[in-house]
C-alpha cells in the first residue's frame, strides 16, 4: 500500500482542510462576514459565465451524442454492471441525502423570492415553484457531472492513459508532469472540494435525520445522536468502500434506488394522489418550454438577486461535485458507448429527479395549500427541518413514512460518501489504470476522514454558508480546468475519429486508437 500511495499529496491536504477549519472555529464571524463578500464577488463576476458553460454543455453534449461519435465504446469489454444498477450508481453517488431535503422544501424558498421577474406569493410563484426545483436539478446539472465523465472515460478506455484523477488527463492532455507543482495543485483543491462539498450534505443532512428519528422515539434531538448518525453512515459506507464496487457500492446503490422508489410510490399512493399527478405533469411542461429563459436568466434589471443565490450558485456547487462524481461514474462505464453514458447520465439521472421531486413536492405544496402546514412561514422563521416533519406527519402511517426517510437518507449519504472515497484514493494513487481500483486500505482512510470533518464542523457549529463560499471558490478554478479537458477531450476524439465513418467507428474501436504524438493545448 505504501509504495502506491501519494503520501505528499495526502499530507498538504490534509493539512489545507485543518488549517481551514481552525480559522472557521477561531474567528468564526470574521470567517462568516469575508465568505459573504467573495460569496457576492464571485457570482458577480463569474455568473454569466458560469450560466453560458452550462447551457453550452448541453448542446455540446447532445450534439456529440447523436453524431457519429455517439457510437465510440469506452473498452471492448463487455459491461460490468446492469443497466439498473449502473443507472443506480451514478445517481446514487451523484446525489446525496440533501436532495431529500431539498425535495420536501426546495419549492418553498421559490415562493417570496421567484426568478423569472414573478410576483412574489402569486399563484405563478406557486405554479413556477416546483418547475425550478426540477430545474436546479436536472439535465443541466447532470450535464456538468457528465462534461468530467466523458473526458475521463476517453482518456482511460480509448486513449488507454494511466491515472484517474483530474491532474492524469491534465498532463495527458497538455504534457505538464502530473507529480509537478501544477498537478499536484490540481489535486490538492480536488481533494480539499470534496471536503467541503460533503460537509455541507453532512451539515444540512445529519441534523435533519436526528430531528426526524427523535420525533419517531419520542426523544430530544442531541450532538450524541448526530455522532451516533455519522459513525452508523460510517459504518456502513466504510465497509460497501473495503468490499469494493463490484459487491459493495452496486449492492448499496441498488437497494437504495429501491427504497426511494418505494417511497415515492408510497407517498403517491397515501397522499394526494390526483394533485401530485396533475402537479407534476404540469411542472415538467413549464420546466421544458422555459427551459432556455431560466438557464440564461441573469436579472439585470429587477437585480432580485434570484440568479445568483440560486441557479449560479446551483451550477458552482454542482462543479464542486464534478470532479469526484464524473470521475466515479468514468470508473463504473467501462464498456458503454459515449452515446449511452450521456444518454444514462443525462436523462436518466434526470428523469429520477424529476419523479422524485415532483411526487415529494407536490405533496409539500399540496399540504401547504389545504392550510395543513405553513412550509413558507415556517422556512422564514427557520423551522425547515420541523417543516418536513409536520409534512410526514400528515400522512398515515407517518412512523413509517419517517423511518424511511431516515433510511434513505442514511444511505444516499453513504453511498456519496463511498464514491467520494473512491475518487479520492484513486486520485492519491498514481498511475492507476482504467481497471484497476485504489488500495482497500487507502479507501478506508478517506472513509475515516470524510467521517471526521464534517463531525468537527458540526461540534464547532460552523456557518454552512461558509463552508458552502469555501467550496463554491474552488469551483472557479475547476471550471477552467473543465474547460481544458473538454476542449482536449473533442480534439482527441477529432484527431482519432474525424476522417472515420460511422459505420467504422466501432471496428477502430475494437482494434484500437493508434498511437499519435501528443498536441499540447498551447499550440492551438
Amino acid at each position: 500500500m505504501s509504495r502506491q500511495v501519494d503520501k505528499l499529496l495526502i499530507s498538504v491536504s490534509i493539512a489545507l482542510v485543518v488549517i481551514v477549519v481552525g480559522a472557521l472555529y477561531l474567528q468564526p464571524e470574521q470567517s462568516e462576514v469575508i465568505a459573504s463578500i467573495i460569496f457576492s464577488k464571485i457570482t458577480e463576476w463569474f455568473g454569466s459565465g458560469v450560466l453560458l458553460f452550462t447551457f453550452m454543455g448541453v448542446l455540446l453534449l447532445t450534439f456529440v451524442a447523436t453524431s457519429k461519435y455517439g457510437r465510440i465504446r469506452f473498452g471492448n469489454e463487455e459491461p460490468e454492471y446492469s443497466n439498473f444498477k449502473w443507472i443506480s450508481m451514478m445517481i446514487a453517488c451523484g446525489l446525496g441525502s440533501a436532495t431529500v431535503y431539498w425535495a420536501f422544501i426546495e419549492w418553498a424558498y421559490y415562493i417570496e423570492t421567484p426568478g423569472l421577474g414573478i410576483e412574489a406569493n402569486s399563484q405563478r410563484a406557486f405554479e413556477m415553484s416546483l418547475p425550478y426545483n426540477m430545474f436546479h436539478w436536472g439535465v443541466s446539472a447532470w450535464t456538468l457531472y457528465a462534461l468530467v465523465a466523458i473526458p475521463i472515460c476517453y482518456h482511460l478506455y480509448v486513449r488507454k492513459n494511466a491515472g484517474l484523477s483530474l491532474s492524469a488527463i491534465v498532463s495527458s492532455i497538455t504534457g505538464i508532469k502530473q507529480s509537478g507543482v501544477i498537478g499536484r495543485l490540481i489535486d490538492v483543491i480536488f481533494i480539499f472540494i470534496c471536503f467541503g462539498a460533503l460537509s455541507i450534505t453532512l451539515g444540512v443532512s445529519v441534523p435533519l435525520v436526528n430531528n426526524v428519528l427523535s420525533t419517531v422515539l419520542g426523544i430530544e434531538p442531541s450532538f450524541t445522536m448526530n455522532i451516533v448518525l455519522i459513525l452508523i453512515i460510517s459504518v456502513v459506507y466504510s465497509l460497501s468502500s473495503y468490499i469494493g464496487l463490484q459487491k459493495g457500492m452496486s449492492n448499496l446503490a441498488d437497494f437504495t434506488t429501491k427504497l426511494a422508489l418505494i417511497l415515492c410510490i408510497g407517498v403517491l399512493v397515501a397522499g394526494p394522489t390526483n394533485f401530485i399527478i396533475a402537479n407534476t405533469t404540469n411542472s415538467l411542461g413549464l420546466m421544458i418550454q422555459n427551459f432556455v429563459q431560466m438557464s440564461l436568466f441573469t436579472d439585470p434589471i429587477g437585480k432580485s438577486g434570484f440568479p445568483q443565490s440560486w441557479t449560479i450558485f446551483y451550477w458552482l456547487y454542482w462543479i464542486t461535485y464534478a470532479p469526484f462524481t464524473g470521475i466515479f461514474i468514468a470508473k463504473v462505464s467501462k464498456g458503454r458507448t459515449l452515446r449511452s453514458v450521456v444518454i444514462n447520465t443525462l436523462i436518466s439521472g434526470s428523469a429520477g429527479c424529476f419523479l422524485f421531486f415532483g411526487i415529494i413536492g407536490s405533496l409539500t405544496i399540496d399540504r401547504h395549500l389545504k392550510g395543513l402546514v405553513d412550509v413558507v412561514g415556517m422556512l422564514g422563521a427557520g423551522q425547515d427541518n420541523n417543516a418536513i416533519i409536520a409534512v410526514l406527519q400528515t400522512l398515515p402511517l407517518s412512523s413509517a413514512f419517517m423511518i424511511l426517510f431516515c433510511a434513505i437518507s442514511v444511505l444516499f449519504l453513504a453511498t456519496t460518501l463511498d464514491g467520494a472515497a473512491f475518487t479520492m484514493a484513486s486520485t492519491a494513487t498514481p498511475k492507476l489504470q482504467g481497471d484497476e481500483e485504489p488500495h482497500p486500505l487507502h479507501r478506508l482512510f478517506w472513509c475515516v476522514m470524510l467521517a471526521l470533518v464534517p463531525l468537527t464542523m458540526i461540534f464547532i457549529g460552523a456557518s454552512l454558508d461558509t463552508i458552502k463560499t469555501s467550496a463554491i471558490i474552488t469551483g472557479i478554478p475547476i471550471l477552467f480546468i473543465m474547460i481544458l479537458i473538454i476542449v482536449g477531450w473533442l480534439r482527441w476524439m477529432v484527431k482519432d475519429f474525424g476522417d472515420v465513418p460511422s459505420d467504422k467507428i466501432a471496428e477502430v474501436c475494437a482494434s484500437g486508437v493508434k498511437e499519435t504524438k501528443r498536441e499540447k493545448l498551447t499550440e492551438v
